[in-house]
């Protein structure tokens, strides 16, 4: 049986302001950080923020390192499962180095905060988050960013590394589904 085909996103930030909100929020992070900071992209959505955001850091003179960690909140649900699920840890030493963490979007707060714990303790001197989008959530959260590229609606949304049930994360603008 094949599914039915998926709803195409009302789309809320172009290519070109995904884009923009990149480069400016690269201006914000270069001056906080330095060559031996260590970008830590959670997968697997962060993997378009991280990309774009190291390359606009590295024309605002900013080369970073580059490790990732696999989390799992979701599975293929729209809510958060309510626990984090390591599936691959880090690979670079951050024993003494900064580490800026990079996600695509921010909103029970879950991943994030487990990120920070484990690059904690795997050494770092200082941890940084860095998010795309930040979503409204009603309840205050353990963490919260400390750099936000865009402010987002209470929304459900795809592209630029967000998905539903693991498609439409390779558009390059950020849509809503509902």
């Amino acid at each position: 049986m094949t599914p039915p085909p998926m709803t195409e996103p009302v789309v809320l930030l172009s290519e070109a302001e995904v884009q923009s909100r990149v480069t400016a929020l690269a201006a914000e992070i270069a001056p906080r950080i330095d060559d031996e900071t260590v970008a830590v992209c959670l997968l697997t959505g962060g993997l378009w923020f991280a990309a774009d955001l190291t390359r606009a850091l590295s024309r605002a003179g900013r080369n970073v390192r580059f490790d990732a960690l696999w989390l799992a909140s979701y599975g293929d649900e729209r809510a958060s499962l309510g626990r984090c699920e390591v599936r691959a840890d880090l690979q670079r030493p951050l024993a003494g180095r900064r580490a800026l963490i990079l996600d695509d979007v921010f909103d029970t707060g879950l991943s994030l905060s487990e990120a920070q714990r484990l690059v904690r303790d795997a050494g770092a001197k200082e941890t940084l988050t860095a998010v795309f989008a930040r979503k409204p959530w009603p309840k205050p959260r353990a963490i919260e960013p400390d750099f936000v590229a865009w402010e987002a609606p209470a929304r459900y949304l795809v592209g630029y590394g967000m998905d539903s049930k693991g498609g439409l994360r390779g558009l390059p603008y950020i849509g809503a589904l509902d």
